[in-house]
């Protein structure tokens, strides 16, 4: 998986579609971020480059409450590859 903006924009409409509110918020997460379960809400450090969001979202996917017959297949072939990473 490359590092570019597009990519980190593919991963981030992985929550959009999932229903996830995800922002970007100065804080002092040890983790690069903060999942307000109740509210679906995903905040990342806004300080993170590109690398780091995307990183910090892969980490983050498979904790979260996703539906991958619910998404866009342009989401779902992502969703896949990050859940099949994770397997190997």
């Amino acid at each position: 998986m490359k590092y570019t903006q597009s990519t980190l924009d593919k991963v981030e409409k992985i929550l959009e579609s999932s229903g996830y509110v995800l922002r970007y918020e100065k804080g002092t997460f040890q983790s690069g971020y903060c999942i307000l379960e109740d509210r679906k809400v995903v905040v990342l450090n806004k300080f993170l480059p590109v690398e780091g969001r995307i990183n910090t979202l892969i980490d983050l996917i498979p904790q979260l409450e996703i539906q991958p017959n619910e998404l866009p297949p342009d989401s779902k072939k992502i969703f896949d590859e990050i859940m099949g990473k994770l397997q190997k």
